[in-house]
C-alpha cells in the first residue's frame, strides 16, 4: 500500500496528527522506501499532498535524522521554493539533520543563509536554529558566530529577543564582548518593554 494512503489528507483529516504519527511509525520501522515515496511526492500535483510529505519528512528525520540525511540536495533545492511551506519545510528538515553530517550543512551555509534573508520568518528562524547547532561544533563556532551576530544585526525587531536569547546559549569568552556590544546597539529599536527587559536580562546574566 502506498504511504500516500496514510498521509492526513488522504484520510480527509484537517489536523497533523496522522503525518505524526505516520512519521514516528516510519522512524520505527526505518522504512528507506516510504521516505523515497515521500521525497518523490515532494512534487505532486496536489499541494495538499506535498505539504503532508514535506511535514512526515522533517518529523521523520527529528526522530531518525540518517532517514533523511541523503536527501540534502532536494532539502536545499526546496529553499528557494515558490511554495512557502515546501521552503520553510525544507528549512526544518535541514535543522533535523544539521547535528548528524554537520560538515555538509556547514558547507551549505551560503545557501541557507541566502533563503533565511529571502524567506520567511519560519526559514529565518530554523536558519538561526542551525546556526546554533553548527556553534556547538568548535571548528565551526567563529564562523557561526560571526553569521549569527549578522542575522543579531539585521533580523526584524519582534525576532531580536528570540535570537538574542539563542546566541546566549553558545556565547564563550571569546565573542562575549561582540555580543554584548551588538545587542545593547539595538536596545533603541525595541518598542516594547518586554523586549528590553529580555535582552537586559542577557546582558547582566553575561557581564
Amino acid at each position: 500500500m502506498s504511504i500516500l494512503n496514510k498521509l492526513a489528507t488522504s484520510l480527509n483529516r484537517r489536523d497533523e496528527v496522522p503525518n505524526q504519527e505516520l512519521a514516528a511509525e516510519i522512524a520505527a520501522k526505518n522504512n528507506k522506501a516510504a521516505i523515497r515515496e515521500l521525497i518523490d511526492n515532494l512534487s505532486n500535483k496536489s499541494k495538499d499532498i506535498q505539504h503532508d510529505c514535506i511535514k512526515v519528512l522533517y518529523e521523520a528525520g527529528e526522530r531518525k535524522p540518517e532517514l533523511i540525511t541523503g536527501y540534502l540536495e532536494t532539502f536545499l533545492e526546496l529553499l528557494h521554493h515558490k511554495n512557502n511551506r515546501l521552503q520553510w519545510g525544507a528549512m526544518t528538515a535541514l535543522h533535523a539533520i544539521a547535528l548528524k553530517d554537520p560538515k555538509i550543512i556547514y558547507h551549505s551555509l551560503s545557501k541557507i543563509m541566502d533563503a533565511a534573508d529571502k524567506g520567511s520568518v519560519i526559514t529565518r528562524d530554523y536558519a538561526v536554529k542551525i546556526l546554533i547547532q553548527l556553534s556547538s561544533v568548535k571548528q565551526y563556532a567563529d564562523d557561526t558566530f560571526l553569521l549569527l551576530n549578522e542575522q543579531l544585526l539585521g533580523c526584524p525587531s519582534n525576532q531580536f529577543p528570540m535570537y538574542a536569547e539563542y546566541t546566549a546559549s553558545v556565547i564563550t569568552e571569546k565573542n562575549k564582548k561582540i555580543f554584548i556590544h551588538t545587542i545593547t546597539s539595538r536596545l533603541k529599536d525595541l518598542e516594547k518593554d518586554s523586549q528590553r527587559k529580555r535582552i537586559e536580562k542577557i546582558i547582566k546574566k553575561l557581564s
